[in-house]
């Protein structure tokens, strides 16, 4: 049996209706796909992939939802063959507003697994440049498998903190390490691990993280946070941190999927795009796009 700690049902009773949100934390997330046109058509694989039901997923239109159970499709060819990349719904849109082209010098701070790094190679056909860094070398391992069966080759793979990348870039993704509450509803040890302070240092990184790659963007470049946080810490905070910190602006997320209010009173910090896990049946999500003015 699941349990929700106190402190935690006290915490977000303040920010969201607490019943909906446990609801939803409980419910298993739906599984999506998102389809590799470097090497096959949407078409095409709707049709080698019909007997799974897939349905779009609303303003990604390589990203469906699989209606039928997924138990071994990581098996099939398709996905053997690079066709496809199994890939949470809302992990999709970072990338998706990002918009990068491909001609950009792009940074993608915490790159493995390499959904996102692979979804950017995909929308830039190959062409530009993606550095691809992360923390962790056993976590280097799977991003290099997954780049290689997408067959992504613009890409440059490098091992260190995130805040000590030294560079300049036109884009840059940091989606930052998080406590996940936007997402236990695939990891419910989540749960068990949360407390109040973990927020705390956690949003302290994300600060150091964000200001850090802030100063490595070319003039007018632009950079992407997010987190699968749903806590305002790591969030909102954050980015009015940065704007009292740096010669930022924040550019508004105009997206075809439904969302919930910005928990700040500052108006540049409305223009974020936060989700919770019941506003579209996924994770929960926090993205927000920065230009360097």
């Amino acid at each position: 049996m699941v349990e929700f700690k106190n402190n935690f049902i006290e915490h977000y009773s303040k920010l969201i209706d607490i019943e909906k949100f446990k609801e939803y934390c409980l419910k298993p997330l739906r599984k999506s796909i998102r389809v590799n046109t470097l090497k096959i058509s949407v078409n095409e694989l709707k049709k080698r992939l019909k007997d799974y039901n897939l349905e779009k997923i609303p303003c990604i239109k390589e990203g469906f939802f699989v209606g039928k159970s997924v138990v071994g499709m990581g098996n099939l060819v398709e996905h053997s063959l690079g066709y496809f990349y199994m890939q949470d719904a809302a992990s999709m849109i970072p990338p998706l507003v990002l918009d990068v082209k491909e001609d950009d010098l792009v940074l993608d701070v915490s790159a493995a697994p390499g959904s996102k790094t692979t979804q950017m190679g995909v929308m830039m056909k190959n062409k530009g440049l993606i550095v691809a860094n992360d923390i962790k070398y056993e976590r280097l391992k799977s991003l290099q498998i997954n780049l290689q069966r997408a067959g992504i080759s613009n890409t440059i793979i490098t091992l260190m903190n995130g805040h000590k990348i030294k560079g300049k870039f036109d884009k840059i993704l940091l989606d930052a390490p998080c406590s996940g509450t936007g997402a236990i509803r695939k990891s419910l040890g989540t749960l068990e691990i949360w407390n109040p302070n973990m927020n705390k240092k956690l949003s302290m990184i994300q600060k150091k993280l964000l200001l850090h790659n802030f100063d490595n963007l070319n003039e007018d470049g632009e950079l992407v946070y997010s987190t699968c946080s749903v806590e305002p810490e790591e969030n909102e905070k954050v980015i009015e941190f940065l704007l009292e910190n740096k010669d930022a602006k924040l550019e508004k997320i105009d997206l075809d999927i439904k969302r919930s209010e910005i928990i700040s009173d500052n108006k540049e910090v409305k223009k974020c795009l936060r989700i919770w896990p019941q506003d579209n049946d996924t994770e929960g999500f926090f993205v927000a796009k920065i230009k360097k003015s």
